[in-house]
C-alpha cells in the first residue's frame, strides 16, 4: 500500500476496528475492486472522506493527514450492520482510584450490531480508557474497555466499572455477608472491603464486556 492509503486505512481501522480491505469496502459502500484500485494508485477519493464524515463524524483532514482533530461532530448516520459506541474522556483507574470522571465524548467506535446485541444493551454501552496496573494481567495500563451500563447486578468474579463518591475504578466484585469486596487481579494490591454502610456510596457503573489493547 502507498503511504497515503496505508495511513488512511490505519486511521479508519483505529475507529471502526476493521482489519481487511473487504471490510473497508463495506463501510464505504463501494465495490472491493474500487478499494483495490485506490490502493494501487495511492489515492483516497474525496467521496470516501465525505462518507466517513457522515457516518462517523470523522474529520476528513484527520483521515488524510492525522494532524487535525479526529472528530468534527458525532455521527448522524449509521453504516448498515454497525452501531456506534461513544468513547468518553473519563478514565478508569486500575489502582487507587481516578478523579477524572468527565463524560465528554471524544469519539465514536463502530461495533457489529449483532455482536453487541448478544452481549447486552448496545445503546447503554460506552468505551473508557484504563490506567494503572492493579488489574494486570487481565487488563493492562492503557487498555480500553467496553462497559455495558445496563448490567449493574453483581455476578461474583465479574469485572465492573465502579464509582465510589467521585472516584471511579475497575475491579472484580464479590458479595460477602454484610459487605462488598473489590478485588484486583494484581496481588500486590490488597482487596478493598466495604461494609453495608459504605456500600450505599457505591455506584456500579456497568459490567466490563470487552478489552482492547494497542500493541506497543
Amino acid at each position: 500500500m502507498s503511504s497515503l492509503f496505508n495511513n488512511f486505512f490505519n486511521r479508519v481501522s483505529e475507529v471502526t476496528g476493521i482489519s481487511t480491505l473487504s471490510e473497508l469496502s463495506k463501510i464505504l459502500q463501494v465495490n472491493r475492486s474500487a478499494v483495490t484500485q485506490a490502493r494501487k494508485k495511492g489515492t483516497v477519493p474525496d467521496k470516501w472522506l465525505l462518507t466517513l464524515f457522515k457516518a462517523y463524524g470523522l474529520n476528513p483532514e484527520w483521515l488524510e493527514s492525522g494532524k487535525a482533530p479526529r472528530m468534527l461532530k458525532p455521527p448522524f448516520g449509521e453504516v448498515s450492520g454497525y452501531h456506534h459506541v461513544p468513547k468518553v474522556e473519563a478514565r478508569l483507574c486500575a489502582g487507587g482510584g481516578s478523579f477524572e470522571v468527565g463524560s465528554t465524548i471524544e469519539g465514536y467506535y463502530a461495533f457489529d450490531k449483532e455482536w453487541l446485541k448478544r452481549r447486552g444493551a448496545a445503546d447503554r454501552m460506552v468505551l473508557m480508557d484504563v490506567f494503572g496496573n492493579s488489574m494486570t494481567p487481565e487488563i493492562k495500563d492503557g487498555d480500553a474497555v467496553l462497559i455495558d451500563q445496563s448490567q449493574s447486578d453483581i455476578i461474583a468474579g465479574a469485572i465492573y466499572a465502579v464509582g465510589v463518591d467521585e472516584t471511579i475504578m475497575v475491579k472484580r466484585i464479590e458479595k460477602h455477608p454484610g459487605k462488598l469486596v473489590l478485588l484486583s487481579d494484581n496481588r500486590e494490591y490488597a482487596p478493598i472491603f466495604l461494609n453495608a454502610e459504605e456500600t450505599e456510596s457505591i455506584r456500579i457503573i456497568g459490567k466490563v464486556l470487552w478489552i482492547c489493547r494497542e500493541l506497543r
